[in-house]
C-alpha cells in the first residue's frame, strides 16, 4: 500500500480530521501517515501520529526548518489549521512546489487576516458586509473588532455614548460596523479545486460556542447561503479549503459576510460527516487527480463535542 504522508501546521487538536484523512486515504488504497509540527511534543494530536518539534511562526529559520522537516520524514501535503499557519504553507509551496499545500495563495491569505483589508476587498466586489462605521461620528450600537485579532479575542460591542466613555477604537487598529442585534450565526464549509471549481459549500449554524470554537454545530440546507457562499469563492479566487463566517440579520432577512478564513475551521468535521469529504478532495489533488463535486450532502447533520484526554509520560504516549 503507497505511503502519503501530511503535515498539519498547528493542527494540536485536530484528532478527528487526523482520522478522517486516514479514512479517505484508505479508500484510495494508501496508508497516510499524520505528522504535526508544533512547540510540544505533548499534544492531542500524538494520538494519531508523530509531532515533530517545530520553529514559532516567525521565527527566522522556519522555511529552513519546515524543508528539513518535509525531507526527514517524507511529507508529501502540508494543511494549516491556525491562522499564521496558513501564508506559511502557502509561501513553502512556491519554495517547494513539490509539496501540496491545501492552501489559497499567500498575498490572498495574509489579506483575510487583516479584518480592514479583507472588508475592502468584500466591498469591491459587491459582497453583502455590515455597514461600516466612522469612530468620529458613530452610530449606535456599533461593533468593534481588532484588524488582527481571531477568535473572538478584543471585540467590544458599544450600544451607546456612555459605553463609548473613555474608550477609544482607532480605525488603524479596529474594524467598526453596525451591530446586528437579532441574528443567528453560520459557518460555511468550502473547498475549491485548483482549477477554480467549486466542489462543496456545506452551511452549518453555530448553535454553541465554546472558547471561540464551535461547540455544537449543525448542517442546514440553505440554498441562498449555498449560491452566496458560492458567488464569494468565485469572485474572491480562493482554492483548498476556505471557511466562511456570515450573520443572518432576521429582522432585515439578509446574510452578511463577517470574514473569511482560508483554511479547515474547527467545524468542518460536521460537513465531513455530512457528505463533504474535504480530506479526499485534498488527497485527490495532490495526487493529480480530478475530484468530483459533493453536493448532496446530509441536512441537519449535528455534531456535539466533548472532551477526552491523551495521557502522556514524558514524551511518551501511555
Amino acid at each position: 500500500m503507497k505511503q502519503i504522508n501530511i503535515l498539519f501546521l498547528g493542527g494540536a487538536k485536530r484528532v478527528s480530521m487526523a482520522r478522517l484523512f486516514k479514512d479517505a486515504g484508505r479508500k484510495l488504497g494508501l496508508q497516510v501517515g499524520i505528522f504535526g509540527y508544533e512547540l510540544d511534543k505533548r499534544v492531542p494530536l500524538a494520538a494519531e501520529g508523530e509531532i515533530v518539534i517545530g520553529r514559532r511562526w516567525k521565527d527566522a529559520d522556519l522555511y529552513d526548518h519546515l524543508a528539513e522537516t518535509v525531507d526527514e520524514f517524507g511529507i508529501d501535503i502540508i494543511v494549516p489549521f491556525v491562522d499564521p499557519a496558513v501564508a506559511v504553507a502557502a509561501k513553502f509551496q512556491e519554495l517547494r512546489p513539490d509539496v501540496f499545500a491545501a492552501t489559497s495563495t499567500a498575498q490572498l491569505s495574509e489579506a483575510m487576516f487583516d479584518k480592514t483589508v479583507a472588508d475592502s476587498i468584500f466591498r469591491n466586489k459587491k459582497i453583502p458586509v455590515p455597514e461600516p462605521i466612522s469612530s468620529s461620528s458613530p452610530k449606535f450600537p456599533f461593533i468593534a473588532k481588532p484588524r488582527k485579532g481571531s477568535a473572538s479575542k478584543g471585540i467590544a460591542i458599544v450600544r451607546n455614548e456612555a459605553d463609548m466613555a473613555g474608550r477609544l477604537f482607532p480605525e488603524d487598529v479596529y474594524l467598526l460596523q453596525e451591530y446586528v442585534e437579532d441574528a443567528d450565526e453560520y459557518t460555511v464549509d468550502c473547498y475549491v479545486g485548483r482549477d477554480g471549481q467549486v466542489l462543496g459549500v456545506v452551511p452549518r449554524r453555530r448553535i454553541e460556542v465554546t472558547g471561540g470554537e464551535v461547540s455544537v454545530t449543525e448542517t442546514v440546507r440553505n440554498i441562498a447561503l449555498m449560491n452566496l457562499s458560492a458567488e464569494v469563492l468565485t469572485k474572491i479566487g480562493f482554492t483548498g479549503p476556505v471557511t466562511l463566517q456570515f450573520l443572518h440579520d432576521k429582522r432585515r432577512k439578509r446574510f452578511l459576510l463577517m470574514e473569511i478564513n482560508p483554511r479547515l475551521g474547527g467545524g468542518a468535521v460536521c460537513s465531513v460527516y455530512a457528505g463533504a469529504d474535504i480530506p479526499m478532495w485534498i488527497l485527490q489533488e495532490a495526487l493529480g487527480i480530478k475530484p468530483s463535486p459533493a453536493f448532496d450532502w446530509k441536512d441537519k447533520m449535528r455534531m456535539t463535542r466533548y472532551m477526552q484526554e491523551v495521557m502522556f509520560l514524558v514524551d511518551d504516549i501511555l
